[in-house]
C-alpha cells in the first residue's frame, strides 16, 4: 500500500461521522459534516496528486479511488433522500450510472483513470452534496437543486461517454 492509497482509505473514516450528523438537524452539526465532506473530498485530490508526483500511480489506486468516491457521494446522498432533501429518482440515476461503469470496469483488461468527464462528474457531486448540507437559507435552496441536478446531468453524461464508444467499436469488430 502506497501512502496515496492509504490517503484515499483514509477518506472512509468520514463517512460514518458524516452520516451520523447528518441526522442531526442543528446548524453547528451541519457545519461539522460540511467540514467532514469538504476534507474527505480534498483527500481525492490529494492522493491523485501524491500518486502522480511520487510515482505511486498504482492499479489499485486507480480501482480503490472511485470506489471510495462512491461511498463518499453515495451515503450523504442515501440519508438526504431519507431527509427529504433530494428526490430518490435523481440518486437512483447516479447510483445507475456508478453501477453501470463499476460493472464494465470489471470486463476491462486494463484500468484506467478517470477521463475529464468523470473528473467533472465528481466535482459536480461534491459541489452539490456541499451545497445540500451545509445550513443555508431557504434562498439557497434553489441553486443546491440546481448544483444536484446538473451533477445528476454531469453522471449521465460522463456514464454515456464511458459506455456508448466502447459498443460501437464492439459492434464494428463483430
Amino acid at each position: 500500500m502506497t501512502l496515496p492509497n492509504w490517503i484515499t482509505f483514509s477518506r472512509l473514516l468520514g463517512v460514518p461521522f458524516l452520516l451520523y450528523g447528518l441526522y442531526n438537524p442543528t446548524p453547528q452539526a451541519r457545519w461539522i459534516c460540511l467540514t467532514i465532506f469538504l476534507i474527505a473530498a480534498l483527500t481525492d485530490w490529494l492522493d491523485g496528486y501524491l500518486a502522480r508526483k511520487l510515482n505511486q500511480v498504482s492499479d489499485l489506486g486507480k480501482f480503490l479511488d472511485p470506489l471510495v468516491d462512491k461511498f463518499l457521494v453515495l451515503a450523504p446522498l442515501m440519508v438526504l433522500i431519507e431527509l427529504g432533501k433530494v428526490p430518490a429518482w435523481g440518486v437512483f440515476l447516479i447510483l445507475a450510472r456508478e453501477l453501470a461503469i463499476a460493472g464494465w470496469r470489471v470486463n476491462q483488461t486494463t484500468i484506467t483513470g478517470a477521463n475529464i468527464w468523470g473528473k467533472l462528474k465528481t466535482i459536480s457531486q461534491i459541489v452539490a452534496i456541499a451545497f445540500l448540507i451545509a445550513p443555508l437559507s431557504q434562498e439557497w435552496q434553489i441553486l443546491s437543486m440546481i448544483a444536484f441536478w446538473i451533477s445528476v446531468t454531469l453522471t449521465l453524461i460522463s456514464g454515456a461517454i464511458y459506455l456508448l464508444p466502447q459498443q460501437k467499436l464492439q459492434q464494428i469488430s463483430s
